[in-house]
């Protein structure tokens, strides 16, 4: 070993199995999965059945017995329930344990925390954690001496309301400026995306559960057909990796071009406040004309995982915009397995590049449908229009006659009303 090595942050984790839920080694599992993305070190599971929580410790007395001896053997820092705690049962446990205490939730905003990159990240997962910590401030402070009282005013309040009024004030004004700041950063991302709906590309999305794919399947498309060099984003095998919003405009030779967007991972039981807080970053899935629903096929959980995209999907009013599944990582379960396309689903695997070239058919079938055939005449002297639908539409033929470029096309109605004037047939 090496001296004076860093050592890793350890943790023992804790899961109460209420009314006997079937998804309940699933969702430990998973907690454990995010431990690590965490960077912390699992060396201990602790579980219990119990048909209601403890009010004081959500576990019994019992097991809270068994976790402090387990701190102490393993010499660990960290607890983390998979199950939500409240304010009180966060204190009591942390004076109980003597350790950090976190509930699944907070987890996760940690790891959102350790991740976010750019400025509008930062800002949106300070501001889940705020929320988070507000109803979480009492008690916190009940070390301290509580005196006077009465009128309600500050300045007749013990040593203990005193620090908790000041921090809950400190924190509501942190919360407000946050929320202005993403207002306005907001404002200027609906101009960019007002200006990506002005140029009438087809707006394709990328979402599923976290580490399934989807950053794998934009670098694909990326390398393949993008004329931008240096484009490609995060790829890793691990929960969240990707925290932000990319989108990347695809041009296939012979095909039409779409913008394809890249978003952030669902997770079953992600916290309230955190899909609030990326709703602005979200936006580009309830933009899209289609949704690559990209689903980890090798995990034996997958179905869950639909689910919970669904689900989301439905909070975030997206649930109306047409959809093809993409069932991934499939030569994990059998490396000679071809792709194939069956209603709407599509099985392959990024990473081995098997399968990306009928993807993009799938999407041009599926971009197509409702699009229109027209011929038309562009006077010479309007050659910014025949430029307009080569970007945004699909030329079919082209003849120059005296009158001028007559071109059979092929687009969105939105992209070829606006030169029905110029429509021979």
């Amino acid at each position: 070993m090496i001296e004076n090595e860093i050592k890793k942050d350890t943790a023992i984790l804790v899961g109460v199995n209420l009314d006997h839920d079937p998804g309940f080694d699933r969702s430990m599992k998973e907690l454990s999965e995010l431990t690590k993305a965490c960077d912390m070190e699992v060396v201990c599971i602790h579980t219990q059945n119990l048909s209601a929580p403890n009010t004081a410790l959500y576990v019994g007395k019992g097991k809270v017995e068994e976790i402090k001896e387990s701190l102490i053997f393993y010499e660990a820092n960290t607890v983390i329930f998979d199950n939500a705690l409240s304010p009180i049962q966060v204190r009591n446990l942390t004076q109980e344990l003597d350790a950090v205490v976190l509930d699944r939730t907070a987890l996760i905003l940690q790891i959102f925390d350790c991740r976010a990159k750019t400025a509008e990240a930062k800002m949106q997962v300070e501001l889940a954690k705020l929320q988070y910590m507000l109803p979480r401030l009492v008690g916190l402070h009940n070390n301290l001496s509580r005196q006077g009282g009465g009128s309600g005013s500050l300045s007749n309040k013990g040593a203990g309301e005193k620090k908790l009024e000041l921090d809950r004030r400190k924190i509501e004004k942190q919360i407000s400026f946050l929320k202005r700041e993403l207002a306005d950063m907001e404002q200027n991302k609906e101009v960019m995306r007002k200006k990506r709906n002005q140029s009438a590309l087809p707006k394709v999305a990328l979402v599923g559960y976290t580490n399934a794919g989807k950053s794998t399947i934009l670098n694909q498309f990326v390398s393949r057909y993008s004329k931008e060099e240096g484009k490609q984003v995060l790829e890793k095998d691990m929960l969240f990796a990707t925290l932000e919003t990319s989108v990347r405009q695809i041009s296939p030779s012979g095909k039409k071009s779409f913008l394809l967007s890249d978003t952030v991972g669902f997770i079953d039981k992600l916290p309230h406040n955190l899909v609030k807080a990326f709703r602005s970053t979200l936006q580009e899935v309830k933009d899209a004309d289609l949704l690559l629903h990209v689903i980890d096929f090798s995990d034996p959980d997958f179905s869950d995982h639909i689910r919970v995209t669904k689900d989301t999907l439905e909070e975030l009013s997206a649930s109306h915009i047409p959809v093809l599944y993409v069932y991934n990582k499939v030569d994990l379960l059998d490396p000679s397995a071809p792709p194939k396309l069956v209603d709407q689903k599509l099985y392959l695997s990024a990473k081995s590049d098997s399968g990306m070239e009928a993807l993009l058919e799938a999407i041009e079938n599926l971009l197509n449908q409702g699009d229109k055939t027209l011929t038309l005449l562009i006077p010479f002297s309007m050659g910014q229009i025949v430029s307009d639908l080569t970007l945004n539409a699909r030329i079919l033929s082209t003849e120059y006659t005296p009158e001028g470029t007559l071109i059979e096309v092929q687009g969105a109605p939105g992209v070829l009303d606006r030169y029905l004037k110029y429509c021979i047939k």
